[in-house]
């Protein structure tokens, strides 16, 4: 009895010792996979932050503006765009869409999410110290799988730059519909003048036959100047570059001006250095100083002086000026004087003729070359117009 007794403790203990052993075995594997689980979630946390992350970047180098709603209504999610655009500090989390954009219209346009899936291609005007920005608003309501509101996503893209060329646009058409209307109503004019009789007396034949040819001549330039800066704008204008000496240059473009600065008792005076050399085709290089000097003679003081300079601007180029002492440009024209067909003083420069074009023509001829063109001016002080070109390259040794 005594050894089946001990034999049956034997056997209890080793029953026991087996399932300590596998309730051993089992909490180490809970723990294992415990720690799994751990391990999982933290790396799943960090991929969550750093896409998260990545995302906040993405938003952050968007042009549009990008402002995300939840559906308690206040921001969860907004850009530096829309912080541009509206002025706001980010991170604008937890405000409204009226407390970060102060634009009731922006307000307006979530309130309507509550009754519409989305308002597209809505468009919405900020004015501000910069003046006026007009923006595209897209807005997209979200909704559960219950259907319920969760929120809103509102796209916002800047119209400002394509309103301000449409509006060029129309200034443009505008403007040559003027400059082409005008020597027409005069050819018209005279040609009618002729027909009903004129012609009989040589005399008025003579006269309205000259005013014939003169607008005809304003409407050829007019046209040749179009054309042109058409073919810069598409780069369809081809340059035959060569090594032009500026101080030639200057002579040849004076001596073309003699005739006009004499009519205005102006002195052309040749400043450039005789050793200054740029890369350059010599008839365009022509054609911009000869509308620099023609509206430096025009528009300068009668018997006043005109100035051409030049020197070594570093860097591989080299600089030309011409400048007048006239009465001067005002400071608010001095950033739109080489736009097409603005003018100054409107009176005045339909009273001198011309097309309107040439300083555009100047700019746009001189940034083909690679160069630059700027203007400095002061009232009663006159006007001085600098141009660069790339300086001609020396000759290799041979």
């Amino acid at each position: 009895m005594e050894i089946a007794f001990i034999l049956l403790l034997g056997a209890l203990a080793a029953v026991g010792f087996m399932l300590f052993r596998e309730r051993q075995t089992r909490r180490e594997l809970e723990a294992t996979h415990v720690r799994e689980l751990a391990a999982q979630r933290e790396r799943r946390d960090v991929e969550l932050r750093s896409q998260a992350g990545r995302t906040a970047a993405l938003f952050d180098r968007m042009v549009e503006g990008i402002v995300v709603l939840g559906s308690d209504g206040r921001i969860r999610l907004s850009n530096r765009a829309a912080a541009a655009f509206f002025g706001f500090k980010p991170p604008a989390e937890g405000q409204t869409v009226l407390e970060a954009t102060r634009h009731h219209e922006v307000a307006a346009i979530v309130g309507r999410l509550a009754r519409e899936p989305e308002v597209l291609n809505h468009e919405l005007r900020l004015d501000g110290a910069g003046g006026a920005r007009f923006l595209q608003v897209n807005a997209l309501a979200l909704r559960s799988v219950e259907g319920a509101n969760d929120g809103a996503i509102l796209v916002f893209h800047d119209l400002t730059r394509l309103r301000q060329l449409e509006a060029l646009r129309q200034e443009f058409v505008a403007n040559v519909s003027h400059e082409l209307r005008t020597p027409l109503s005069l050819i018209k004019s005279a040609a009618e003048t002729l027909i009903d009789g004129g012609r009989d007396d040589p005399a008025i034949t003579a006269r309205f036959l000259e005013i014939i040819d003169k607008h005809a001549n304003r409407l050829t330039h007019l046209i040749d100047d179009l054309l042109l800066l058409a073919r810069i704008d598409s780069g369809r204008v081809e340059l035959n570059l060569s090594a032009v000496d500026l101080r030639a240059a200057a002579d040849d473009a004076l001596d073309d001006a003699a005739l006009i600065a004499r009519a205005r008792e102006v002195s052309l005076v040749n400043e450039v250095p005789p050793s200054l050399r740029a890369e350059a085709d010599p008839e365009r290089l022509r054609q911009v100083l000869a509308n620099l000097i023609d509206n430096a003679i025009k528009y300068g003081r009668p018997g006043g002086t005109v100035t051409l300079r030049g020197r070594d601007a570093g860097g591989g180029m080299v600089e030309i000026s011409v400048r007048d002492d006239g009465p001067g440009i005002p400071p608010e024209a001095l950033s739109r004087v080489f736009e097409r067909f603005y003018r100054v003083d409107k009176a005045r420069s339909r009273e001198q003729g011309g097309t309107g074009l040439g300083l555009a023509i100047v700019k746009n001829v001189v940034q083909a070359h690679g160069g630059d063109v700027r203007v400095e001016s002061a009232a009663g002080r006159g006007t001085e117009f600098f141009l660069t070109l790339p300086a001609a390259r020396r000759a290799r040794a041979v």
